[in-house]
């Protein structure tokens, strides 16, 4: 059987999409799902995304990693869906969906997605990192010459290493540019290796840097390594709400796949 695929990017964090309101697509092929996501045997993707029927709803977004499994949210692969569901004629400029993590509501301008991430209210603060959820669970560390660092073996010691172990963590590291400039590197579960961009991530990384006084602006700027993404928030004793990932898209190419 041919399956149609799309090719999204978001600041070059790459998915495949496809319409799967017909079921079509065996989403329970967890090995098939991780061919396909294969960079020298498949398409290649950091993640595999289906957007299916749900009522009351504009659609539901199911996600899976690179490895095959069903994952929790992923920021820049909600702003793909939301693009990929304007190109499908399902939505206009707005759009109420559901995720894994709940309802997510976004907005389109041209190729740039807005996304409503959910709420932030339990934030550990370490010694040396942050830890919070943003939809997808987040370790981030404040380091120098981020430029240098070898994150694929510094992020997969700390993704499997205490108190993450199995389930692990996804890890940033981040370096301040100016007081609403960050820098910011992710390894990425799942994937198991350095991502040019991830979405919760870098939301997780605004929120943290308000939370620990890096910076007292509510408007962050998140540079990394496929492009540039902004975060916007509203802080009030410490509860995170109206938490917004904006950023550009990309439909790159489709093609048809055999099942």
């Amino acid at each position: 059987m041919k399956l149609t695929f799309y090719k999204y990017q978001g600041t070059g964090n790459d998915f495949v999409l496809i319409d799967n309101r017909l079921k079509i697509c065996d989403t329970s092929n967890t090995k098939r799902i991780a061919q396909i996501c294969d960079r020298k045997f498949g398409i290649g993707a950091d993640g595999f995304i289906c957007l299916e029927n749900k009522a009351d709803f504009d659609f539901k977004m199911l996600y899976f990693n690179a490895d095959g499994n069903e994952s929790t949210m992923c920021g820049n692969g909600g702003r793909c869906i939301v693009a990929f569901a304007k190109y499908l004629n399902i939505i206009e400029n707005s759009a109420h969906f559901i995720a894994i993590d709940g309802p997510h509501n976004a907005s389109i301008n041209g190729n740039s997605v807005s996304l409503q991430m959910q709420d932030v209210n339990s934030i550990h603060v370490g010694k040396a990192h942050v830890f919070l959820d943003t939809g997808s669970p987040h370790h981030v560390s404040y380091i120098k010459d981020i430029n240098q660092l070898d994150v694929k073996q510094k992020g997969s010691r700390i993704r499997y290493g205490a108190p993450y172990f199995k389930d692990g963590t996804n890890v940033n590291f981040v370096e301040q540019i100016d007081n609403n400039t960050f820098k910011v590197r992710t390894y990425e579960r799942g994937v198991e290796d350095e991502t040019l961009s991830c979405g919760t991530g870098v939301t997780a990384v605004a929120i943290a840097s308000h939370k620990m006084a890096k910076t007292k602006d509510s408007v962050i700027n998140l540079q990394t390594e496929g492009g540039d993404l902004k975060v916007r928030f509203t802080e009030k004793e410490g509860l995170y709400t109206d938490v917004f990932l904006e950023g550009p898209t990309e439909q790159v190419f489709k093609g048809v796949i055999s099942l």
